[in-house]
């Protein structure tokens, strides 16, 4: 049997038998991966209060014929602010969800982890709205995974000068020589496009560190809520509490 250290954060677990848990981390060196952490539900374990949802850290394995199995963890952050408020922790777990549904085991993930770390931190700035987190970390989310809108340049033709609107159902903007038969094309307004067009390419280090009007925030919301009604094909329980909340 093998052993590894993984750096990463755990996105779900789930009870196995008696005493033992069955736990998601999402990794920089493996990618998603599935793990055994043995006896994790005794109140005396070292694992008890390691391998719960948000905590990222360092993961020692042992590397089995078809599982992993967790010897030991070094947390370095429990992201605990979340964990004490009740909004801060719906968002949290909506992002570990969504997450979970994005990432695939053996595919290199470290822009999701990265992008999942960065969010969880951003969540704990008082001066950021939460609001603005989530539609900050679902769009670049969905753009990590290739199936965010196309904001730099007219989908069809790419032209990038030409005034343009923007299209869910053409999957971003579409300038006024390619409209013709777009009915669901909204002019956004230019700090709305520039925010968004930000969001997918700047650095993830940098991506929580603008605030926009209410008046964007508001476009931006209705913008991203009528794009993921149509890319996104599941329905998250994490979100459909954070909204009876807010």
């Amino acid at each position: 049997m093998n052993q590894i250290t993984v750096t990463g954060m755990v996105l779900s677990i789930a009870p196995i038998g008696e005493y033992d848990r069955r736990v998601v981390i999402l990794t920089r060196e493996e990618g998603k991966i599935s793990a055994f952490a043995k006896g994790a539900r005794k109140p005396n374990s070292p694992l008890a209060g390691a391998v719960n949802p948000l905590s990222f850290g360092e993961f020692v394995l042992f590397v089995g014929r078809s599982s992993y199995t967790i010897r030991s963890a070094n947390i370095s952050n429990y992201f605990a602010e979340l964990r004490q408020d009740m909004m801060g922790a719906c968002y949290g777990f909506y992002f570990l969800e969504f997450t979970n549904y994005y990432t695939r085991e053996a595919n290199d993930e470290r822009e999701m982890l990265k992008l999942l770390y960065q969010t969880m931190k951003a969540l704990t700035n008082v001066r950021l709205p939460n609001r603005l987190v989530r539609r900050i970390f679902e769009l670049r989310a969905l753009y990590i995974n290739g199936t965010g809108p196309q904001v730099g340049a007219c989908v069809s033709c790419g032209d990038k000068e030409r005034p343009a609107v923007f299209s869910v159902k053409k999957g971003g903007l579409v300038c006024s020589e390619c409209d013709v038969g777009v009915i669901d094309g909204v002019k956004l307004h230019p700090s709305t496009l520039y925010s968004m067009q930000y969001i997918e390419s700047s650095k993830i280090e940098k991506l929580y560190t603008f605030l926009v009007t209410d008046e964007v925030l508001e476009e931006l919301e209705h913008v991203m809520d009528r794009y993921c009604d149509v890319y996104v094909e599941k329905r998250f329980k994490s979100l459909e509490i954070l909204e009876t909340l807010l």
